[in-house]
């Protein structure tokens, strides 16, 4: 089964008004590319900007995070539901970043992947082990649990981001061997778990992508895009990733 492709870009913490000149540049490179979704997740702060920016376009524009809940006292989060209000289409939840330094467990990014629902945005579900988790030859062990642990019940409506720990911002990429069994392996786990509607669920890689490797990772079987941090933030480097699919 066919799985349309996606490229989205994780700005992390970066970024500010005078950035949308180059979410706009993003935005007319993507006019060619017919045969690839593509999306940027900026900060909070300019979603709604982003968002008015890119109406219109080719590309979509997703969150970082959100909580759990729809509204309440939660003083400095913001729900899915205020995320979709300004404009946003999808949320990442999990990234390592908010497990690491927020300590965010498997059920907690859970139940962010069940805010996404409810609220209508695309869940990009982040799993990946760390390099002490690897050479140990945990790798799948590990990514097994945050499967089992973070993904919803019920239809696979969410979107898989592997983003091998010690790859994020390190320089450092799996070979396309490691990658291609990483993602055999979790769409098996998916379709042991959803079945055959799992064949529509999209694997992204994420971990040091840039346009020097992306043709060889992409190319990967169960490769459905990429999931790109620092590369994201340039048109100029974005843009060539995407290109891969033509």
């Amino acid at each position: 089964m066919a799985r349309r492709p996606l490229v989205a870009g994780n700005w992390k913490m970066n970024g500010l008004l005078a950035s949308v000149a180059e979410l706009q540049k993003i935005a007319a490179g993507a006019e060619k590319l017919a045969n690839v979704d593509v999306m940027v997740c900026p900060p909070a702060t300019l979603l709604a900007g982003f968002a008015a920016a890119a109406r219109g376009s080719r590309v979509a524009i997703g969150a970082q995070d959100c909580h759990a809940r729809p509204a309440g006292a939660f003083t400095g989060d913001i729900s899915a539901e205020m995320l979709k209000d300004a404009g946003a289409q999808a949320v990442i939840v999990g990234h390592s970043e908010r497990r690491h330094y927020h300590g965010e467990t498997d059920p907690m990014v859970r139940d962010k992947a069940l805010a996404a629902r409810r609220a209508g945005l695309l869940a990009i579900v982040c799993v990946g082990e760390t390099q002490a988790e690897r050479d140990a030859g945990h790798a799948r062990a590990v990514v097994r649990m945050q499967l089992d642990g973070s993904l919803p019940d019920g239809t696979p409506d969410f979107t898989i981001a592997y983003e091998p720990v010690w790859a994020i911002g390190s320089g450092l990429t799996p070979t396309a061997g490691d990658v291609a069994d990483m993602h055999g392996f979790i769409r098996q786990m998916l379709s042991a778990r959803y079945g055959e509607a799992a064949q529509q669920t999209r694997i992204l890689y994420g971990g040091s992508v840039k346009p020097s490797n992306a043709a060889e990772l992409l190319a990967v079987d169960n490769v459905d895009g990429a999931l790109v941090g620092g590369a994201s933030l340039k048109a100029d480097e974005f843009l060539p990733i995407a290109r891969v699919y033509g």
